[in-house]
């Protein structure tokens, strides 16, 4: 299924190749205040007309184009008339399709290099004539199609940038995308309003009109469920319904046994106090923790989770007067796309998102997901734009599962309540150390470990903490936080001396990716 972008929005597509920077060509390109899509590079020249994008880019990846079943694309994508931007691999593809000669490098090229910018006129306008660009690749173009010119040369790579003026098209060896190259965000803005003509007018408050009447639209006179779990995300969509469709919406607060400490009086009395829509609060605690009982597989914990929801759900709604039709969910692009649904691309399917896809048929209502083409920091953004308070935009992120993939293994109500009190000191002393902010999203994980510690005079064999912390962006990619060394000695001490059944504390260093930032 083609995801389509906002009525009215003028959208540059970007083909993913399954290269592990697609994601970032497309917020790279939000940045510049033009609405981007990724799709799959199986698309049809008739699907895109129906887009009718500005712009295509096809992205980087990891095959190479003499490869049996590499990725390839519709070729008459190329006879559109739609300005197409081919970086690395799409470079290499789009040569390929039309004519040019690909061959493989005697060395493969990873690494900074500068490029001798010859031409700048479109592409490369204000940028350096030497400019600092990252190159990674094994083939490159060799000879260029008939039409094309050279833009920027390297001293391995003679078309590092190419250009065909008559038909809007180019490619760069190189990647524009990525921090390391300097100048990269000034090339892909030349490509965006020089070569594909967009305004630039893409922002929140657009998207929040546009939205709105969306949602009125399809709603009607019927009512929608939202559930409201207190974080970032389901507090926009919220707040989003209710600017949209005021009291026809009633917000269900599910206490699933699986939260935080107090999470559930901080929600019932904050959210009461700030949404003119209906809050109830449904007590399922001991149906979640009595489906769970034993349970171990992760990917399992997120099924029972999820269906257990939508039996609430369904009961809640039982409640509410009126034609409940439609339930709301606070689904984003990263969900979607590790779930393997964004664009039945290249994407591999990373880990079940107990909110998108996998609905039962029998649900009974119809899917409302207005943030499902949205990034983490743009759904910030949306809720400063709605007038949300700072305290619930900068949440935090919180699992829909809870709890239930922060201890690692069978889950028990004891297993919970120690996981909880080292979650609370864990905050109190990141949000005391004047890091929350700065940090993106601090949690602890209860190890299936056990070891053996000191404490006093008697030995103790005791469970281990592991405590994570990560900086990111869009929570595509993340970095693990250098906390000082103070902050984590201080939450070691207290967690260990305060929290019974904990002897160990240990800090997770892993970056997104290879690991993924929730433990499950």
């Amino acid at each position: 299924m083609i995801e389509l972008p906002p009525p009215g929005t003028e959208t540059v597509l970007i083909l993913d190749f399954g290269g592990q920077t697609a994601q970032l060509i497309a917020r790279r390109v939000r940045d510049a205040g033009v609405f981007s899509l990724l799709v799959s590079p199986r698309i049809t020249s008739e699907e895109v007309q129906r887009i009718a994008p500005k712009g295509i880019i096809l992205s980087g990846g990891p095959a190479s184009v003499f490869e049996s079943g590499a990725p390839s694309c519709d070729p008459a994508l190329f006879s559109l008339g739609i300005p197409v931007l081919g970086i690395c691999y799409g470079m290499q593809l789009m040569s390929h399709l039309l004519g040019g000669l690909v061959e493989s490098c005697a060395h493969r090229e990873f690494g900074r290099a500068k490029i001798d910018v010859k031409e700048t006129t479109d592409l490369f306008a204000g940028v350096d004539a030497h400019a600092t660009v990252w190159m990674s690749h094994g083939d490159q173009v060799t000879r260029i199609p008939q039409g094309f010119e050279v833009l920027a040369s390297t001293t391995t790579c003679p078309f590092a940038a190419v250009r065909n003026s008559a038909r809007k098209m180019y490619g760069v060896q190189f990647h524009p995308e990525v921090t390391h190259t300097p100048q990269g965000g000034e090339m892909l803005a030349n490509f965006l309003f020089k070569a594909c003509g967009c305004a630039g007018s893409w922002t929140m408050a657009e998207f929040v009109a546009q939205e709105c009447a969306r949602i009125k639209k399809r709603v009607g006179d019927s009512k929608v469920l939202c559930g409201l779990s207190g974080g970032v995300d389901s507090s926009v969509v919220a707040a989003l319904l209710s600017k949209a469709i005021g009291n026809q919406v009633t917000c269900i607060f599910v206490d699933n046994g699986l939260l935080r400490k107090n999470e559930r009086d901080l929600v019932d009395t904050t959210f009461r106090g700030h949404f003119d829509v209906d809050l109830r609060v449904v007590d399922a605690s001991k149906a979640f923790l009595g489906e769970l009982e034993g349970v171990t597989d992760p990917q399992q914990k997120r099924r029972l989770i999820g269906h257990r929801f939508i039996e609430v759900f369904k009961e809640a709604a039982k409640s509410i007067s009126g034609d409940v039709k439609f339930l709301a969910q606070g689904t984003l692009y990263p969900d979607v796309i590790e779930s393997g649904h964004g664009h039945a691309g290249t994407s591999a399917n990373i880990k079940l998102h107990h909110n998108v896809g996998g609905l039962p048929e029998q649900l009974g209502f119809e899917l409302i997901e207005p943030m499902r083409l949205l990034f983490k920091d743009e759904v910030r953004a949306l809720g400063e734009v709605l007038g949300l308070p700072q305290h619930i935009v900068w949440r935090h992120p919180f699992p829909g599962p809870g709890l239930a993939v922060r201890v690692i293994g069978d889950i028990t109500r004891e297993k919970l309540d120690v996981l909880r009190e080292c979650d609370r000191i864990l905050l109190e002393e990141i949000v005391a150390a004047n890091l929350y902010r700065s940090t993106s999203q601090v949690f602890a994980v209860l190890l299936p470990v056990k070891s053996v510690g000191v404490m006093g005079d008697g030995r103790t064999y005791d469970a281990t903490v592991a405590i994570r912390s990560v900086d990111t962006q869009d929570f595509m990619t993340a970095d693990w936080s250098r906390i000082p060394y103070d902050v984590l000695a201080l939450i070691s001490n207290r967690i260990i001396n305060e929290v019974k059944g904990v002897n160990r504390v240990v800090y997770d260093i892993s970056s997104k990716p290879p690991a993924t930032i929730e433990w499950e």
